[in-house]
């Protein structure tokens, strides 16, 4: 409530101004470029990591031998907290012009060992954007994997093997039976993803200048104008904008949980 009351009022929060802090939440470039780049986050790192997860889950529960390794290393990245995790990717992403020193990053180093000039691949707008969201994908795939994986294997074997015996291939035991029956955990990790993505801050802040390399996102935005630029009626109102942003997920998702346990 307090938070609402502070979004009406300037940057002190001494007096108010009406609308004009969430005026400015929806004509600011910086600001239009953050929900359009926050849009992007919450679409397509959900969609790679379910993806993604749901191919290691299947595969994964295939092999013979090595299985628990195998997640184990696909899940370990979970382990990593965002911002060490996003100071990994900024020495493979890393770029030093001519004259400042050898280049250190990994891809980089590949370029050069094939012959070609080094990139500034975080100040490569707007594909800098899906860089990053490339580290997201790398933490929480792993997750998506393990959840996935596991309503996998509740799926009764009685099912599987009698549509393998009417003569249904393997991928299409996959879509008409697999994925239908772990829908309710799917849509759970995708709800689960689109909110991380919603509120992620760290990997944007460390990875370099957000407002400069065009990687502003709404969180970014609402932790600079709190603390950075000291106006709180601004920090504010992104803070609202973002509280609402999440309300339809959840609503979405408790209809899902509602519909699930009516059916049981």
């Amino acid at each position: 409530i307090n938070t609402i009351l502070i979004s009406f009022k300037d940057a002190r929060s001494e007096s108010f101004v009406g609308l004009d802090n969430y005026r400015f939440v929806f004509t600011d470039h910086d600001m239009l470029t953050a929900i359009r780049n926050t849009a992007a986050w919450i679409v397509l790192v959900p969609l790679f990591c379910v993806i993604i997860g749901l191919t290691f889950a299947t595969l994964a529960d295939r092999l013979r031998r090595g299985e628990a390794f195998a997640k184990s290393m696909i899940f370990l990245p979970m382990a990593i907290s965002f911002a060490g995790a996003s100071i990994t990717w900024r020495l493979i992403y890393s770029f030093r012009p001519q004259g400042f020193g050898s280049n250190i990053g990994l891809l980089n180093g590949i370029l050069i060992g094939l012959g070609q000039d080094p990139v500034a691949w975080l100040q490569l707008q707007p594909w800098n954007n899906l860089l990053l969201m490339v580290i997201m994908v790398w933490m929480q795939t792993g997750f998506a994997m393990v959840v996935l994986s596991a309503a996998i294997k509740a799926i009764p074997d009685e099912i599987i093997e009698a549509a393998r015996i009417d003569g249904a291939s393997e991928m299409q035991v996959f879509r008409r039976i697999i994925v239908p029956s772990i829908l309710p955990t799917i849509v759970v990790v995708t709800t689960y993803l689109v909110i991380n993505a919603l509120k992620v801050f760290d990997i944007v802040f460390v990875m370099g200048n957000a407002e400069s390399d065009g990687t502003v996102v709404i969180a970014e935005r609402m932790i600079d104008w709190f603390f950075t630029s000291q106006h709180a009626g601004r920090g504010a109102a992104i803070a609202i904008v973002l509280f609402v942003a999440i309300i339809p997920v959840m609503i979405w998702n408790v209809r899902r949980f509602r519909e699930q346990e009516a059916t049981r």
